[in-house]
């Protein structure tokens, strides 16, 4: 598996256990290896990553005010 995917067999170790640090790159190697490279969109997708809204949510400022002195009349 790891000679097909272009990696060594200590990546693709790291890969099967979950290691956050593997690239990508290597888990597109082993979707494509698995001719599951549809999967790959889904991993991309930004409207399925509820971590990343969470995240963006939570960097978002608790209060906004209107700057003085602007007519914000339309």
């Amino acid at each position: 598996m790891a000679e097909r995917m272009l990696v060594s067999v200590q990546t693709l170790r790291r890969l099967e256990a979950g290691d956050p640090t593997v690239g990508l790159a290597v888990l597109a190697s082993a979707l494509l290896v698995f001719g599951m490279t549809n999967r790959l969109a889904d991993l991309v997708a930004s409207d399925s990553d509820r971590a990343g809204m969470s995240e963006d949510l939570a960097r978002l400022p608790k209060r906004t005010r209107v700057p003085a002195g602007e007519d914000l009349d339309f």
